[in-house]
């Protein structure tokens, strides 16, 4: 008899591996979500200094959907960076910069970028507010995920992030889950809003 395929996402907290192991003095997804199935496991990852949503599921097939660079999902992002970008520096980000990615030059797909003013609670620990007084928030939306992008990004226009939730993916949204959340999900509905039927 086939297994249950089972789908549900989560609001990765800060800190938190996206893995269930524990390594070194940083805490896995098992530490958070206690009462899982054992045959789950996430899809894709978010640094562990960042936020938000990430699919946790048995269906390998959906894991390749995703993955797999051809297909191009896109996932948008709210991003808090140091100081406020000009027109040039999002002019950049949204025609595509030179990033460094494993020690080779990399130049990024073109994204959709925003200011935006997000109604959201304050992270744990906050962001050292007096070290960075002025700060903005930007929709970030990229149809790629090289490692650390969005920092690296960010960093090339000179607006290092503080900040990063990833809060779609294609439909799929993150709210109105709150950090630490979880929910479960019907095979239907997230092959639907991950624009997969």
């Amino acid at each position: 008899m086939a297994k249950k395929k089972l789908y549900f996402i989560i609001h990765k907290p800060y800190k938190v591996l996206s893995q269930f192991s524990n390594e070194g003095n940083n805490i896995g997804l098992g530490e958070v979500y206690r009462d899982l199935p054992k045959d789950v496991y996430p899809v894709g990852r978010l640094d562990l200094d960042s936020e938000g949503l990430l699919i946790l599921t048995n269906d390998k097939s959906l894991n390749n959907s995703l993955l797999n660079p051809k297909h191009g999902h896109s996932r948008t992002y709210w991003v808090e960076v140091e100081g406020v970008p000009d027109k040039n520096a999002l002019n950049n980000l949204r025609k595509g910069v030179d990033i460094n990615v494993s020690g080779k030059t990399h130049r990024t797909k073109p994204a959709q970028i925003k200011f935006i003013n997000p109604e959201i609670s304050e992270r744990n620990p906050p962001v050292n507010y007096q070290k960075h007084p002025e700060r903005s928030w930007l929709e970030i939306q990229l149809t790629e995920g090289k490692n650390r992008q969005v920092r690296r990004m960010t960093a090339k226009v000179g607006h290092p992030t503080l900040r990063l939730i990833r809060v779609g993916i294609e439909n799929l949204r993150l709210e109105p889950l709150q950090s630490g959340d979880i929910t479960q999900i019907s095979e239907k509905i997230i092959y639907k809003k991950l624009n997969l039927l």
